[in-house]
């Protein structure tokens, strides 16, 4: 089975990444199970997630659907096994030299794989990604012919590359297509109305090797699900509270601009954005963060679930997909992750130095020359 329009990510809840209240194991199971009542049919999960607790859990809550049912998408790369966390960053990539060479990629890769699955209660993935990857995960062709061995002994149907956590990487990405894209069928990209800018860069080179792209935070942090007020006071530890300084007012005032074309479609925020995510090139499945917010009044979350699943099969036609990113435009917003000139030497595994092969793919596809 291959992705659905809409899916749900085992990140949601504040359970396992730190957003709003932390759903206790038993609500953060019925979420999952409202999902897919609600007809959300695809589930992301990574293996890093609370140490393999979110693949259990989720293994819980679908335990008793027809596995031909769903779509399952797993996530590997972070290595919790042997690596030590460090703080924010999290655990060290799987690929990190301290931990072992590209000798022991294949049986690093096999051995996290067939635990995910065991945790999930099912014999094979639909779509497996390269999770969070370093440079070496988006240039070694070890690692490559690594994960294609994985589909090849039928652990995975599918397999695809996550980059993050943050935003960037877009020629990064575009040379592992170019490398790689024989391998790989799906790609999770960050792209909202809100944040069109770095990842529509990378569509054209999408459509080019027929990469298909699964986009997250389309609910622009929680923006887009309606309870965010200006003002908003985040919990201590909510991820969103490092993020600049007003950009929650910011974003309301933008949404309100794009409103108009909500409206003439009848829909909900949330469907809105999904809607224009999915009127893009390739961008064929869409799935959002779902919040429980401390506010009074809030959205309960199953009913942020539901009004997800409900999001009606329309498009908006390519005039109003470019109206909406003209209003939404964030070109120069943050610092990008991946190689850029700003680096000498790789000091953290999401940020590396500048390549000649990567300056010649910023020039193929005009994307200019300051990364």
């Amino acid at each position: 089975m291959d992705l659905t329009t809409t899916a749900y990510g085992t990140w949601s809840g504040g359970r396992f990444m730190h957003y709003g209240e932390t759903l206790s194991e038993e609500r953060y199971v019925q979420a999952m199970r409202t999902a897919y009542e609600a007809g959300i049919r695809t589930f992301v999960t990574s293996d890093v997630y609370g140490n393999g607790r979110a693949d259990s859990l989720l293994g819980e809550a679908l335990s008793g659907y027809p596995r031909d049912s769903y779509c399952l998408v797993g996530m590997i790369g972070h290595d919790f096994y042997e690596g030590q966390r460090n703080g924010s960053a999290g655990y060290p990539r799987f690929t990190n030299p301290e931990l072992r060479g590209e000798d022991g990629y294949a049986d690093y890769l096999k051995m996290a794989t067939e635990k995910s699955l065991e945790r999930c209660r099912v014999e094979k993935f639909d779509l497996l990604m390269l999770h969070n990857p370093d440079e070496i995960g988006y240039t070694s062709e070890v690692l490559w012919d690594a994960l294609r061995a994985l589909k090849t002994s039928g652990l995975t149907d599918r397999l695809g590359v996550a980059p993050g956590p943050a935003n960037g990487f877009t020629l990064d990405l575009i040379r592992c297509f170019e490398t790689f894209g024989a391998d790989i069928d799906w790609v999770m990209l960050i792209l909202n109305p809100l944040e069109p800018w770095p990842t529509s860069l990378a569509l054209p080179a999408c459509e080019k090797y027929g990469v298909k792209v699964l986009t997250r935070v389309a609910d622009y942090g929680g923006v887009f699900h309606g309870d965010l007020k200006p003002g908003h006071e985040f919990k201590p530890g909510d991820h969103r509270a490092y993020r600049p300084k007003g950009w929650v007012e910011h974003g309301l005032e933008k949404a309100q601009r794009m409103s108009p074309v909500a409206d003439k479609y009848k829909l909900t925020p949330i469907q809105f954005a999904t809607v224009w995510n999915l009127s893009l090139p390739m961008v064929e499945s869409v799935v959002p963060t779902f919040f429980q917010e401390p506010v009074e009044g809030a959205k309960d979350i199953d009913d942020q679930i539901r009004e997800f699943g409900a999001t009606p099969d329309v498009r908006f036609t390519p005039e109003e997909v470019e109206q909406i990113r003209q209003i939404g435009d964030n070109t120069g917003c943050m610092m990008l992750k991946g190689a850029s000139k700003r680096h000498e030497k790789s000091e953290r595994a999401d940020e590396w130095p500048m390549r000649g092969d990567l300056v010649e793919v910023a020039q193929r596809y005009a994307l200019g020359t300051e990364w």
